[in-house]
């Protein structure tokens, strides 16, 4: 256990609304032990974006781990060499060249064909109805998994994001991760042959024709589906109510003087989808005036980051007008997000556009109160809107 000052926290408390804590933290014991999470969190912007460099002693790799224990051992849980010979391997399915050529226009096939349902109907869940279907619809065609249905897509995201935040221990969220990475598996082994015989763009099959071992192979599938179905989910469905509550804002970018893209990274970086990650003390160390043993769990806590005072004025304002330059909210060192170019390009170039040019005056139903909830991984339980 690090030397670091004990702060208490609130579980259910944390997990309905993080951000109050968190500021607690920053000002009072910004380097911190949370005995509910077991684990030692960083909250100031400035000590994370330097540490998340430091793999020699805040590692990703964290052998008994819950991502590696429930998912296997992706390139998430790699450093050095091994970690950059797998993001080698997957880069032609994630470039911007293959982004642009490939995956952008099926986006917006999706979108079309989503937003043609919904258009009659007037009102609807946009979690549920348009976010989820549109995410999950991408996520098949980057992945490869195209036999698999959105809803059950979805299902096994939403399974391993909650497998791998459950730091309390609940065996039955444990016994579901597990039946959803059961479900990937059988995807998987389902498209192989087809993928042998055709090989694509996809992250499947790019792997396999990179010769990359099967176990691993299948971790970043499931790795892929962890960040790439909940995050734009919730990116997409959150910037929309952002923008109904804030109309100002809206009129930024319907009037040009601001992009979509000015307002999904404000977005981001307000709500960041992804809140947490963790680290190993891969030796014993000392930083910040905290001792750290070798093997103790770190948490760097992008969300409060992202809120740090030192660099937004604000924080806890949605402004589309900010420099969001300073935001983490896809990482800052080697582990930056492989996918934040796919996520741009569905979520800023063809989804936000589309719902408000498809949706004509689309607004929020009157009895719509926003219920955001987790901490690790955070984002709207449900978006109820009418338009017409």
């Amino acid at each position: 256990m690090s030397s670091a000052p004990i702060f208490d926290i609130d579980i259910p408390a944390f997990k309905r609304d993080p951000y109050p804590t968190l500021k607690k933290m920053r000002a009072k014991a910004p380097i911190a032990y949370v005995p509910q999470l077991g684990a030692t969190l960083f909250t100031r912007r400035a000590e994370i974006f330097e540490c998340e460099k430091n793999i020699g002693v805040f590692s990703s790799e964290q052998p008994g781990g819950l991502m590696e224990v429930l998912m296997g051992k992706n390139m998430m849980r790699l450093d050095g060499p091994p970690h950059l010979e797998q993001r080698k391997a997957v880069f032609p399915t994630l470039s911007p060249r293959t982004v642009r050529d490939h995956w952008q226009q099926s986006f917006r096939a999706a979108a079309d064909d989503f937003l043609k349902g919904l258009a009659p109907m007037g009102q609807a869940d946009l979690v549920k109805d348009f976010a989820l279907l549109l995410s999950a619809e991408a996520l098949k065609t980057v992945t490869g998994l195209t036999n698999m249905a959105p809803r059950e897509l979805d299902r096994v995201s939403q399974g391993m994001i909650d497998g791998i935040s459950n730091y309390t221990g609940d065996k039955a969220i444990e016994a579901h991760c597990h039946d959803c990475t059961a479900s990937i598996d059988r995807h998987i082994d389902a498209r192989i042959p087809e993928l042998q015989e055709n090989p694509d763009t996809s992250l499947l099959s790019i792997q396999m024709q990179a010769g990359l071992p099967d176990a691993a192979t299948r971790a970043n599938i499931k790795l892929a589906i962890s960040g790439g179905q909940n995050e734009p989910r919730d990116a997409i469905a959150g910037v929309i109510w952002a923008l109904l509550n804030h109309p100002d804002q809206l009129a930024l970018v319907l009037n040009g003087t601001h992009s979509w893209r000015d307002a999904f990274e404000e977005y981001a970086r307000w709500i960041s989808p992804i809140g947490m990650s963790p680290r190993r003390i891969a030796k014993d160390a000392e930083f910040g005036g905290v001792t750290f043993e070798k093997d103790e769990r770190v948490f760097f806590m992008f969300s409060s980051a992202n809120h740090d005072e030192a660099f937004f004025d604000k924080p806890e304002v949605f402004d589309i007008t900010r420099d969001t330059r300073p935001s983490i909210a896809f990482g800052a060192g080697p582990h930056f997000c492989a996918g934040a170019g796919v996520a741009r390009a569905l979520i800023a170039e063809v989804a936000l556009p589309k719902v408000f040019e498809r949706l004509s005056n689309l607004r929020l139903t009157e009895d719509t109160a926003p219920e955001f909830t987790g901490w690790a991984f955070r984002g709207l339980t449900s978006l109820d809107c009418k338009w017409g």
